[in-house]
């Protein structure tokens, strides 16, 4: 074989060589948001599909109960040993007729088990007496059976006729204050997770939740800057100490849990509840666990949305002392999570006394103390 002939041989070769070479490192390849391996670790585990104690769900939507069967909801709560749930979307879109449907449904099928939250609506807030209808229509809706007021996450950042309103606006002070004066706890939803509102790059803890689900994406000032949003809730607590106010989700402080701490001693009349945080509390058991004791009195058991399973995750981090397990979506949470192994006294504080204590006309009968 000649010289060029041979040449051409091996430059043949050594192409096919390295395109081989480049396939197989192209099979390699993955995205980063596919790779969840299964442990190795080799720890004991404790899987817990019914809570130790009877608990009340403080955070629930049941946008259909006016129509829905509530047999089939109670005996699903019962696998749980939920005693309780608090329907916070009792006005579901906004009308007096859904409320009314809901607690008719209520009381004609399981008047112990359900509690039934009323809602306002904030987008009319510019029509005139709008806050004396309102503080009625409060009014009106406990005499029908409503326990509290929930507010939404879209009502803190409302924007009306293209202007954001503020919730700590002086137009709804007064509905702060009738609350206040029948006895019912508000429960308020403010903002979203701080990452939300922060570039969505390699320093963002959140950058796979906002890659699956972008429309939670927000920039800094849409509709305003976070902080922005959470003072002016610390703000309504501040004006009306008569009142109680459950700050939902853990305030989104889950992650600080020193500032949170800080906010319970100077807001006496805030309570707090940990739907949507398990997996925050998860991944700092210790931290987890001096707080939820410390404030024993004034956290509560909340999940938000309604998928039986999901309470398993729940359970195990409150109850159990097992190690390194996953939270149940990972795009929320990457890291695995360590149990809180919190007292039998505290649980019960956080599964059912603390709200027995906020939430009127929950039936005692139901719980063990």
């Amino acid at each position: 074989m000649n010289k060029p002939t041979l040449f051409i041989s091996l430059l043949f070769l050594v192409t096919i060589h390295c395109k081989a070479q480049e396939q197989a490192s192209e099979s390699k390849v993955m995205d980063w948001e596919k790779y969840d391996p299964p442990s190795t670790l080799v720890v004991p585990e404790h899987e817990v599909k019914k809570a130790k104690y009877p608990f009340i769900d403080v955070h629930n939507h049941q946008f259909s109960m006016p129509t829905q069967d509530l047999n089939e909801l109670t005996a699903d709560m019962d696998k749980l040993n939920m005693a309780v749930m608090v329907n916070l979307s009792g006005r579901g879109r906004g009308s007096e007729k859904h409320l009314r449907g809901s607690i008719e449904n209520v009381n004609k099928t399981a008047p112990s088990r359900f509690i039934v939250f009323t809602n306002i609506d904030i987008s009319d807030i510019n029509k005139k007496d709008w806050t004396k209808n309102t503080v009625e229509q409060i009014e009106n809706d406990v005499k029908l059976g409503a326990n509290g007021l929930k507010i939404y996450k879209s009502q803190t950042m409302a924007v009306v006729d293209g202007e954001r309103i503020s919730i700590n606006d002086p137009r709804i002070d007064p509905v702060w204050a009738k609350c206040g004066e029948l006895g019912i706890p508000v429960l308020i939803h403010a903002a979203d997770p701080k990452p939300f509102w922060d570039a969505h790059d390699e320093n963002n803890e959140r950058w796979l939740e906002l890659k699956v689900r972008p429309n939670r994406k927000r920039e800094d000032n849409d509709p305003a800057p976070w902080q922005t949003i959470i003072d002016e809730q610390h703000d309504i607590f501040k004006k009306h100490p008569e009142t109680k106010f459950i700050n939902a989700h853990l305030g989104w402080y889950a992650n600080d849990l020193a500032t949170l701490a800080h906010l319970m001693d100077i807001y006496p009349n805030m309570y707090t509840e940990i739907g949507a945080v398990i997996a925050e509390l998860g991944r700092q058991p210790r931290a987890a666990n001096a707080f939820i004791t410390k404030y024993q009195d004034r956290v509560m058991f909340g999940k938000d949305s309604w998928n039986p399973e999901e309470y398993y995750t729940y359970f195990r981090v409150l109850e159990t002392a097992d190690e390194y397990f996953p939270y149940y979506k990972r795009y929320h949470a990457f890291w695995k999570m360590y149990g809180l192994n919190l007292s039998d006294e505290v649980l019960k504080k956080l599964y059912y006394k603390n709200a027995l204590n906020v939430i009127p006309n929950i039936d005692r009968s139901l719980f063990p103390d």
